[in-house]
């Protein structure tokens, strides 16, 4: 269930409304207001990110993107935590990232219906059992498949090639996802979950998203992480084609 924000006040307003015609004052609560929507806005689009890099995509002073972040994590719409960045660091003090928490999400894009949608499901469970719960996810999802096929018509055969246009379809489609080269092959991220509040309860949700990636790239991939578990962004690893990509697939279906 959602958590309702406090109230805005005048120095650390979350979303206070701006008022229409009058002369803003840049260092108005409505002002304040805009920025941190535009601070919480890249958080969901790019994820988990330190002070210096917001304040770098948004132009923005350190002292100034701090004291924005402070107030969204007073809001209970960010939080903060050090630990160690992607890659290699040099010497001292690890830096702190920000991510935006379950009340921050809610506040961007709001979860319609999920309590209704959570309910229905439980019905199902209920009275028909978990493979008709899979069955009507596997029907929910057969839609976006076939929307982001069509996406997919103009992308060739390599990999990272249909990765990078599914990860276009799936922001389209409110996902604000992101394809990127790897190691081992490939990883999509799916920043925001339409779903992610009845697929805390209902994985068979996550599983088929899943399964519709595995088909629109054309091979087997892996989720390593997801929203409605908890992490911060969605992640699934696509196997490099090759002698690797192939032991890993050979291991899940013998295992599975």
């Amino acid at each position: 269930m959602k958590t309702d924000l406090p109230a805005p006040v005048p120095a650390t307003g979350w979303s206070a409304p701006v008022g229409s015609g009058a002369v803003v004052d840049p260092g108005s609560p409505a002002v304040d207001s805009r920025t941190r929507q535009r601070v919480a806005r890249l958080l969901l689009e790019r994820g988990p990110a330190t002070a210096a890099e917001l304040g770098v995509q948004l132009g923005l002073s350190p002292a100034a993107i701090r004291r924005h972040l402070d107030a969204l994590i007073a809001a209970g719409a960010v939080a903060a935590w050090e630990g160690a960045r992607r890659g290699p660091r040099g010497r001292g003090r690890p830096a702190r990232e920000f991510a935006l928490t379950e009340t921050g999400r809610d506040e961007i894009q709001p979860h319609m219906y999920g309590d209704l949608a959570t309910a229905a499901l439980r019905w199902i469970d209920a009275n028909n059992g978990a493979e008709a719960v899979a069955a009507f996810a596997a029907a929910q999802v057969a839609g976006l498949e076939q929307r982001c096929r069509e996406a997919l018509s103009s992308a060739d055969g390599d990999m990272m090639d249909r990765a990078e246009a599914l990860a276009r379809a799936l922001t389209a489609e409110g996902y604000a996802a992101s394809a990127s080269a790897i190691t081992s092959g490939g990883q999509l991220c799916q920043h925001q979950c339409p779903v992610a509040h009845v697929a805390a309860e209902f994985p068979q949700l996550c599983e088929a998203e899943t399964a519709v990636i595995s088909r629109l790239i054309g091979t087997h991939v892996q989720r390593l992480a997801t929203i409605a578990h908890g992490d911060g962004v969605c992640t699934t690893h696509i196997p490099a084609p090759g002698p690797v990509g192939r032991r890993s697939e050979e291991h899940t279906v013998r295992t599975t």
